[in-house]
């Protein structure tokens, strides 16, 4: 969460919006350990990282989704086995666990 700090604050200062993505579990072989953590804002910038590049585009569109309006998405799972997952590239063998909300300042 630590490196994704500066980014926060520059963005509340700006009066963005701002979604957070973090690893809450991995099931087998992940790309990044629990806790790592991922921001979006709702001009589509990006802080941070859940997977080290591989489902990060899948990540921002359901950041950007629960910015939208659309109900927090609570916990999202990417596997190997997982269509979608596999579609962006999660190739790793194992599951993440990403648990999806919007920062209430």
């Amino acid at each position: 969460m630590r490196e994704v700090m500066s980014d926060i604050d520059r963005w509340r200062a700006a009066g963005r919006r701002v979604a957070v993505a973090r690893v809450v579990a991995v099931d087998g072989s992940g790309p990044r350990d629990p806790g790592a953590t991922m921001v979006v804002n709702d001009a589509g910038e990006v802080g941070g990282s859940v997977s080290g590049g591989c489902v990060e585009g899948a990540v921002v569109e359901q950041a950007l989704a629960v910015l939208a309006g659309e109900q927090p998405r609570g916990l999202v799972s990417f596997g190997y086995s997982d269509d979608d997952a596999f579609s962006v590239g999660l190739t790793c063998g194992g599951t993440i666990h990403l648990f999806v909300e919007p920062l209430d300042w």
